[in-house]
């Protein structure tokens, strides 16, 4: 059956909108089970609606403008952010039926090119508030997800020479009979870290280093402005835990249950994975996480490619 365009692109955006205010509730609870404390629990049964007070909140915080930013640039800013995260699901394939571009030979250069396309919000947003920490927190943005952008782009070159594709239908159809997770174990760490430093979520959330930049790029932002990059960074965790699950889980295949029940369950996995890091692990210094981008993720993910091309060669060969 095919589902009209059109009803698949509200979906989808409803869709992450649901999951980026659900994320929110759903960290904090498990940030308090794996802290042992309540966490949120006063609004609403089991403190569900606390995302509904807190959307209340923003959407009705005074939405100041300083007077010293460049008023339309600062505007831009977050809608920027937003919106590369938004249309980067576009390509992906949550069931065999339900994308709007799942087929196109470039969806996963589509995607690399939304992430480029998110590094001038936050670069935009630290130079427009006319704030040296929002500078600061701008340009170590800047620099920490260019940087692992390169690893991203490079760890999952393995995936497109098994697959002979940079389609992700073509993609979840190559991982049948196993998922590339297993021969492509080192890419898939590679790119989960350097998932974890382009949405700049603990431990790699210098950009926003409370202790040294008050809270970063965003500094002087406020009402719902503050809320859409709150809510573009955990639609982007979502995002890159869809991208692990198509490129290395098997994206929505699996067996007896439905394909949208797996795709599901293996994004929540991974999604409930993030915020675990969030809860066990320190933040290191600046100079130590770009270099640990340079000099380890970078060997590796070259190292992934040259091992894959060699057995591709033998295989062929042989």
């Amino acid at each position: 059956m095919t589902i009209p365009p059109l009803l698949i692109i509200v979906v989808t955006v409803f869709g992450v909108l649901g999951v980026a205010a659900i994320s929110t509730i759903l960290e904090r609870r498990l940030l308090g089970f794996f802290q042992d404390r309540p966490g949120p629990n006063r609004v609403g049964p089991f403190g569900l609606f606390q995302v509904l007070a807190d959307a209340i909140k923003m959407l009705f915080k005074q939405d100041w403008i300083p007077p010293f930013a460049d008023k339309w640039v600062f505007l831009l800013a977050p809608i920027i952010g937003f919106l590369a995260v938004l249309l980067s699901f576009g390509v992906i394939p949550i069931t065999p039926n339900w994308s709007v571009a799942a087929n196109w030979n470039i969806g996963l250069l589509f995607v690399f090119g939304m992430a480029g396309l998110a590094v001038y919000s936050v670069v935009l947003a630290g130079w427009s508030s006319n704030n040296k920490f929002a500078l600061l927190g701008g340009m170590r943005a800047a620099a920490q997800m260019i940087s692992y952008e390169v690893f991203m782009g490079l760890s999952v070159m393995g995936v497109v020479m098994m697959t002979g594709s940079f389609s992700m239908a073509d993609i979840v159809a190559a991982q049948r009979h196993v998922w590339f997770i297993i021969p492509q174990f080192l890419g898939a760490v590679i790119f989960l870290l350097a998932g974890i430093a382009e949405t700049h979520r603990l431990p790699f959330d210098l950009p926003e280093g409370e202790n040294e930049l008050g809270a970063g790029f965003h500094t002087e932002y406020s009402g719902m402005k503050f809320g859409m990059f709150f809510l573009a960074e955990y639609a982007g965790v979502a995002l890159t835990s869809a991208l692990i699950a198509t490129l290395y889980l098997g994206g929505w295949s699996g067996p007896l249950l439905p394909p949208v029940v797996w795709f599901v369950l293996k994004v929540a996995f991974l999604i409930c994975f993030f915020i675990l890091l969030r809860a066990a692990l320190p933040r290191p210094r600046y100079d130590q996480l770009m270099a640990f981008g340079w000099k380890v993720l970078l060997p590796l993910s070259l190292l992934n490619i040259l091992v894959t091309g060699a057995v591709l060669l033998l295989r062929a060969g042989a």
